[in-house]
């Protein structure tokens, strides 16, 4: 009786270690930066600081960009949309996350708003559960936060912004296949009163980053580049209206 008890519990926690490590061998297949981002940023030039990816402006605005990667997507892949903002004054950091999900890891801005204590302001974002984490430390770190921005994603029931002032930006694709119109029409309650939710036409879920296709997900009717760019454009007009 007893040997078959001992037995059953080695066959349980072997189980386990075969779990564990299959899900940290999958965590480590990402996805990575596409060729098109290679001609549009020169990936080797790219700063890393403490785990993150940084991109410094030529001139400082006094303003950050903490960006949460999507699941497994390498931070690289959002380097061109960072780029982009990072030429109008913002610094902008994509941290490394732990496992490559941000949701174990969404304590990562504070390490960097700590460092870069001359920035005055920060705003928070994030791709899919990227966002879903950046809206959680906005959630609690509200003296911390001065705006959020969702790239085809949305917050949690935990985390309802509906009676709070803090500025927010929710970019969606038309025809994005995992974070749908549908899941953004239904969360859309949970914003803050004063967001702004804009629909990118023809845009899907992947080309919110630079990273290739993503299981899942539809195929977009724009290019990854004008889905880019639309980010930017809006971005920036939204930037510059509550900043």
């Amino acid at each position: 009786m007893k040997k078959g008890i001992k037995y059953s519990l080695i066959a349980v926690f072997v189980l386990l270690l075969i779990g564990v490590g299959g899900f940290f061998v999958w965590s480590q297949l990402t996805y990575e930066p596409s060729k098109e981002l290679t001609t549009l940023v020169n990936i080797e030039n790219i700063q890393h600081e403490d785990d993150a990816v940084i991109l410094q402006p030529k001139k400082s605005n006094g303003k950050g960009i903490i960006l949460y990667p999507g699941a497994k997507v390498e931070p690289e892949a959002y380097s061109y949309y960072e780029k982009k903002l990072a030429e109008d004054g913002y610094f902008v950091a994509i941290p490394h996350v732990l496992l490559n999900f941000s949701i174990f890891d969404q304590n990562r801005a504070k390490d960097i708003i700590e460092k870069y204590d001359d920035i005055k302001e920060w705003y928070i974002g994030g791709h899919s559960l990227g966002g879903v984490s950046a809206a959680s430390y906005a959630y609690k770190h509200p003296k911390e936060i001065n705006g959020v921005i969702f790239l085809g994603s949305y917050p949690t029931e935990n985390d309802d912004f509906s009676e709070k002032e803090l500025p927010m930006l929710s970019l969606y694709g038309e025809l994005d296949g995992l974070s749908t119109k549908k899941k953004i029409a239904q969360t859309n309650h949970l914003l803050s009163k004063d967001a702004v939710v804009h629909e990118i036409k023809g845009g899907n879920h992947a080309q919110f980053g630079l990273y290739g296709k993503q299981k899942g997900d539809n195929k977009a009717t724009i290019t990854p580049k004008q889905q880019q760019d639309e980010m930017v454009r809006v971005t920036k007009e939204w930037l510059q209206k509550v900043s």
